[in-house]
């Protein structure tokens, strides 16, 4: 794939999933087992650059982390942060990518808060003082989700530990970090309620599995969507579809 389709399929894809009925749907779909736990109206839209500078003893470093799409779930007063990254192509480091994607944003919120108790001088004790935080503060959660829409099944790791080569005496001492990873090609027992996102699943579901017969009798000759057809002609790599834009 050239740099210049690469570029058009990663806007693409980010632009079908910053709707909110599709966000939405994929999440409680995919992450909450069909459970309607996000609404629609409840989502809005946040800065998806968690870039920021870590620094140790001295020594500072910047650290780059952009997700596709982020969301940010309003629960009353309080709000869930929701991260989607689109991977083609498989990564055998991603738990760690997703790791550290989570941990900035769970750093520029605590920066965020630190500088606003600073300046108001709303530490109260020595402890509240030296971590910048009051003891009763607390940071908003995030779930990051990844969708691999390559052909292949995926063969890599689906947590922190999978990377690591730990002896057993220290297995149980090791902090884990799994990822939640949804592979379109293996998607067939998620049931969707919204149309777009379902069609998009089962279109590729079809064509990764060569079954053009069922391809056929089921989409043959109906009008398509022209972003519909933009998302599936670019993730098969099929100009059939794609003329139908």
């Amino acid at each position: 794939m050239t740099e210049r389709s690469k570029i058009k399929y990663d806007l693409i894809l980010k632009n079908f999933w910053k709707n909110n009925e599709r966000f939405a749907d994929l999440f409680n779909t995919t992450v909450f087992g069909g459970k309607e736990v996000l609404n629609p109206n409840d989502l809005t839209e946040v800065d998806t650059d968690l870039s920021s500078t870590l620094k140790f003893n001295g020594h500072a470093e910047t650290v780059q982390r952009v997700f596709d799409v982020v969301k940010k779930a309003a629960y009353g007063i309080e709000f869930v942060i929701l991260g989607l990254e689109n991977q083609e192509e498989i990564h055998y480091a991603m738990p760690l990518r997703h790791m550290l994607g989570d941990a900035l944003s769970y750093l520029k919120e605590y920066n965020e808060i630190v500088a606003k108790n600073r300046k108001t001088n709303q530490l109260n004790s020595s402890a509240e003082f030296l971590s910048g935080i009051n003891k009763g503060e607390r940071l908003h959660p995030i779930i990051s989700l990844c969708v691999y829409y390559g052909d292949e099944k995926w063969d890599g790791p689906l947590c922190l530990t999978d990377m690591l080569s730990i002896p057993e005496d220290c297995k149980e001492l090791v902090s884990d970090y799994k990822m939640n990873l949804i592979q379109v090609r293996e998607s067939g027992g998620l049931i969707f309620q919204n149309e777009d996102v379902d069609t998009v699943f089962k279109m590729i579901r079809l064509i990764y599995n060569k079954r053009y017969e069922e391809f056929n009798e089921n989409y043959e000759g109906k009008l398509m969507d022209t972003e519909l057809a933009l998302v599936i002609g670019s993730i098969t790599n099929s100009q059939r579809i794609i003329n139908q834009a």
